[in-house]
């Protein structure tokens, strides 16, 4: 009698490096992905809260007829981690928004009116 043939089934050693390769090559795609939209999720946050805050600036100029400085007149709340400076005056006001996760020098900033423009910061650029 010769020797049997089993009915073992399962991957061979080739076939499992084969997916592993692939998964390899689809993380090394995807991580820069991932690590980019967080990058841009936090300026999306900080955009947001500034045009909530103008939305609530002129709000308050309607009815005051004068922008305000103090974000406890406004009824506005910052995203979590969302830092905001308001300068405001008769005519104007401007706004500049810092999240934690970046760079002091990294943000957004917004102006209306004849108030002084606000410092620039660095324009959003994946890292």
């Amino acid at each position: 009698m010769g020797p049997k043939m089993s009915n073992k089934q399962g991957f061979t050693l080739t076939e499992l490096l084969i997916v592993i390769v692939i998964l390899g090559i689809l993380a090394a795609l995807a991580i820069p992905k991932v690590s980019n939209m967080t990058y841009r999720s936090y300026f999306a946050a900080m955009e947001a809260d500034l045009k909530n805050l103008a939305s609530q600036q002129e709000i308050y100029y309607a009815s005051e007829y004068s922008y305000t400085a103090e974000k406890s007149d406004l009824a506005f709340i910052s995203s979590r981690d969302v830092s905001i400076s308001v300068n405001a005056d008769s005519e104007g006001w401007s706004a500049t928004a810092t999240h934690v996760a970046l760079e002091p020098i990294e943000g957004c900033s917004i102006y209306h009116g004849s108030i002084p423009t606000p410092t620039l910061l660095v324009p959003p650029s994946a890292p």
